[in-house]
């Protein structure tokens, strides 16, 4: 086991290339931005539908009231994410242009928007356009809109293809006439792609891609597909590598336009078969976080004899409960820990293997919600799915199935620990290293001990501290025990958690950023933004980050000391 881990970390370097990849980034934060969005538009149709599952139908007046704003919010999905991908996608580009010459991003969004419209809109009889491929079903469409109008913008800004202005001009006006050459190319270019589409298969592009990719959707749907894609998902975390940050962007399109057309198939009174959802990730297969480590803590706490593993599973509980599961993935740890590499990995699959065999043996109706992703697993499963029977025995199976799969190997773990105990030994720091080496924790514990050590100089004047991590959850414990250690130790320091790629509005408020240890790969890129202005950036070290969140004395010293280099 220990040889095929040290085979997988080989691959490492070209996974955490992928991970970075600016489109596969774009696309992440472009999803972000656009949450409010499906989350508002979820609570019309908990609202509509959940009464469903004790016999109480509203009417269809009603329902249409209640449906109107989730048509007039999620309906147009696409036209949001051809925007904010577009303006993630910008943002990274200017990374690498120089300060005086950037692409404006106000005017990337707008083209990308026009362009959108323009391949996946299609006329209105009466006059207008049609919104039936401007939702979830226009998604890649948004997608390509955004890529192509932003490497045209690129082009044209690196080679000064603009029309200049006198300097006597204002500058406000001259942007748009700074503008504009680019703003017309890339629209026309997605206009003719439309038209050439349009000519040959007699449909827009946002329909065409739905016909050609239908196969794809099917397939992914199937027991091979769901086993290959949320396989993967464990499969790279275990390694050190952030998998969502690889396989989401992938698959993002697919999971949003199945809970579109989930809602569709429970609306029409039919079955709502699709597998692949964002709530199949977030509360079957991710259920407590990656490895579906729910009911992990819980186990370490009750069932396992070591002080050491009953303390780490006290100290998890909480947060993997709502999806935070850093503390017990390096605390433990689980990732590069070859007796948990199996039920790792195999958990997740097994998991949305039930399910899927609950959907289309048993009957069940798959998630037409989308929650949040904090939302505690098993409520996030009963309410996504509308309260059904089924989803509450669903829950309860998983979290048995679980336990199961990680109970032999927990056991054998615990074993383990506790002999090292009785000897007064600790070989578990050697893995420690290993699992800080692979998550950028090379100073893992010599950045503590240093603290710990010297006498810092206090902070005296008031410290902004910005927390980043993959989706806002993680950083929040460390963000959590800096004001908590703040205000009891009367320091001037406020700190804040954020997602990274959502942080580029609001860095200037801040002195000082931290970047938790699945988003430290990205430390290169962002110093280029934080030098810019002036700001201090840390990254920090798995097994350093669990401490500085239970630590709240050792997270202000950091921060001293990030402050004084």
């Amino acid at each position: 086991m220990n040889g095929l881990i040290a085979q997988i970390e080989k691959g490492k370097p070209f996974f955490e290339k992928i991970s970075r990849n600016i489109y596969l980034r774009a696309i992440r934060d472009g999803f972000i931005a656009g949450m409010p969005v499906i989350l508002f538009s979820s609570i019309f149709i908990l609202i509509a539908y959940v009464p469903n599952a004790w016999g109480f139908h509203w009417s269809k007046d009603i329902e249409n009231l209640l449906m109107t704003p989730y048509s007039y919010s999620m309906g147009i999905l696409g036209l949001f994410v051809a925007g904010t991908t577009a303006k993630a996608l910008t943002d990274s580009m200017n990374r690498s242009l120089p300060s005086t010459n950037q692409i404006n991003f106000i005017s990337t969004m707008l083209a990308a928007i026009v362009g959108f419209l323009l391949m996946a809109a299609n006329p209105a009889k009466d006059g207008g356009f049609l919104t039936g491929f401007m939702g979830t079903k226009g998604l890649l469409t948004a997608f390509i809109a955004a890529f192509i109008t932003v490497n045209v913008y690129k082009v044209c800004v690196k080679n000064n293809v603009t029309i200049r202005m006198p300097e006597e001009v204002p500058p406000n006006i001259s942007q748009v006439f700074k503008d504009l050459i680019p703003f017309t190319l890339s629209v026309v270019l997605l206009y003719i792609i439309e038209l050439i589409v349009h000519a040959t298969l007699g449909v827009n592009v946002a329909e065409s891609i739905g016909k050609l990719l239908a196969p794809l959707f099917h397939s992914a749907d199937g027991y091979v597909g769901i086993t290959i894609i949320f396989g993967a998902f464990a499969f790279f975390w275990f390694v050190g590598i952030h998998g969502p940050s690889i396989v989401e962007p992938a698959i993002a399109a697919i999971t949003y336009a199945n809970a579109e057309t989930n809602l569709q198939l429970l609306q029409a009174g039919e079955h709502a078969d699709k597998i692949l959802t964002s709530g199949t990730q977030m509360f079957i297969v991710t259920m407590g976080g990656t490895g579906a480590t729910l009911v992990v803590p819980f186990m370490f706490m009750w069932l396992t004899k070591s002080k050491r593993n009953k303390a780490i599973g006290r100290a998890s509980v909480v947060p993997t409960f709502f999806g935070v599961n850093e503390p017990i993935l390096f605390g433990a740890p689980l990732v590069l820990n070859p007796i948990f590499f199996i039920p790792f990995i195999l958990a997740p699959i097994v998991n949305v293997w039930i399910f899927k065999f609950f959907i289309d043996t048993l009957g069940m109706n798959s998630f037409t919600a989308n929650l949040p992703w904090t939302t505690p697993a098993p409520l996030g499963l009963i309410l996504g799915t509308n309260f059904q029977v089924l989803s509450f025995i669903l829950a309860a199976l998983l979290i048995v199935v679980d336990v199961i799969i990680y109970y032999p190997f927990l056991k054998v773990y615990d074993e383990q620990i506790l002999a090292e105990e009785a000897a007064g030994t600790n070989s578990s720091d050697a893995l420690k290293e290993k699992v800080a080496a692979n998550f950028e924790t090379k100073k893992a514990d010599a950045i503590l001990e240093k603290s710990a050590a010297k006498e810092t100089k206090e902070v005296t004047d008031q410290t902004n501290v910005l927390v980043l991590c993959a989706g806002g959850g993680t950083s929040g414990l460390l963000a959590n025990a800096l004001n908590k250690a703040a205000k009891e130790y009367g320091v001037p320091v406020t700190a804040a958690a954020g997602s990274y790629g959502g942080h580029r509005e609001i860095l200037p408020q801040y002195q000082l950023v931290i970047l938790a240890p699945q988003v430290a790969s990205n430390y290169e890129d962002l110093k280029v933004e934080t030098d810019k202005l002036g700001i201090k950036l840390a990254k920090t070290e798995g097994a350093q980050y669990i401490k500085l969140t239970r630590d709240g004395q050792g997270a202000l010293d950091f921060v001293k000391q990030q402050m004084e280099n």
